[in-house]
């Protein structure tokens, strides 16, 4: 049942492919994101803060809480993992600290934004930003700290607050400040898209589709790449579908209806899903006596014993 071992950030971007990365909010997301395919995925703050505490993207929750979720979703799937570090919760220790837990973890890539504390989601109004130069003595200290590789991604906001034209010469400066990659947060427009891309062809950059309301028009995927753009996020998508399905299912029980036969997996889709085989395939392996959960291994796939008992 090992996981296997991560990519680098850098492997998968070898690939040339457009990599697309919901946003794994806890361990059973991160697991069904790669069973359905994907290369690679983030841990988002909008959707942990979202999903863990019922709470807004405005820096209510700091590195302490959304880092125990990296480390679910780290020991949950192999697939190669970037974090948002919001502003990295201080100034240049703080990085440094960020960078050093992250690594130890596994983490394969990190953002940072240039955003003012207290910080918000980037579609919403009210944004600011710290001076340029601040920003920069972060992508230095995340550069000149990292030991195995880590990936550092500089994001900007400068966009709302300041303007398109800043958000440019910003994305220029990370990138001298050492920068692997650019994320220039909420263009409003295509035009302001193909601006960012001509801006900075030839390197990594990324464009955030946050679906259901984001300032971002939503443009086809083989159109992004071709401008090209690496990588497309998708803050909002998962937390967005999960939530609605949550409200429908709720109302379906108050009605005394009973949603899963029409609307959810059943008992062994699941168990397929967190991986209860693995589980039992252990313990039919290592224990020898009968004193188990089950006493006789389960029939593949079926989550029940040799007696057509449910073994968990």
């Amino acid at each position: 049942m090992a996981l296997s071992k991560r990519q680098t950030w850098r492997e998968v971007l070898d690939t040339g492919e457009l990599i697309l990365l919901p946003s794994a909010h806890d361990g059973l997301t991160a697991k069904l994101i790669q069973q359905a395919g994907f290369r690679a995925f983030q841990v988002g703050g909008f959707s942990v803060v979202g999903a863990r505490f019922g709470l807004p993207d405005i820096d209510l929750a700091q590195f302490g809480e959304l880092s125990q979720t990296v480390r679910e979703v780290l020991d949950a799937a192999s697939l190669p993992v970037m974090v948002d570090c919001d502003d990295c919760y201080g100034d240049v220790k703080n990085v440094a600290h960020v960078v050093r837990t992250y690594e130890a973890m596994g983490v394969s890539a990190i953002f940072i934004e240039d955003q003012l504390a207290p910080k918000r989601c980037g579609h919403m109004a009210g944004k600011q930003v710290i001076p340029s130069e601040l920003m920069e003595d972060k992508i230095r200290a995340a550069v000149g700290t990292r030991q195995d590789g880590l990936f550092v991604m500089a994001r900007t906001d400068a966009r709302a607050p300041l303007g398109l034209d800043e958000a440019l010469r910003r994305g220029e400066a990370y990138f001298e400040a050492g920068a692997d990659a650019l994320f220039v947060e909420a263009p409003q427009s295509k035009e302001e898209v193909e601006r960012i891309a001509s801006a900075f062809r030839g390197k990594p950059l990324v464009l955030n589709m946050l679906e259901g309301g984001g300032k971002t028009p939503l443009l086809p995927l083989d159109e992004i790449h071709k401008l090209g753009f690496s990588i497309v996020f998708y803050p909002t998508s998962l937390i967005f579908v999960v939530a609605k399905a949550l409200q429908g299912a709720l109302q379906d029980i108050k009605a005394g209806r009973y949603p899963v036969a029409e609307k959810g997996l059943n008992f062994e889709q699941y168990e397929q899903a967190v991986g209860l085989k693995d589980w039992a395939d252990i313990e039919t392996e290592y224990m020898k006596s009968a004193t188990g959960v089950h006493a006789a291994p389960p029939s593949v796939g079926s989550g029940k014993d040799a007696k057509g008992e449910r073994v968990y």
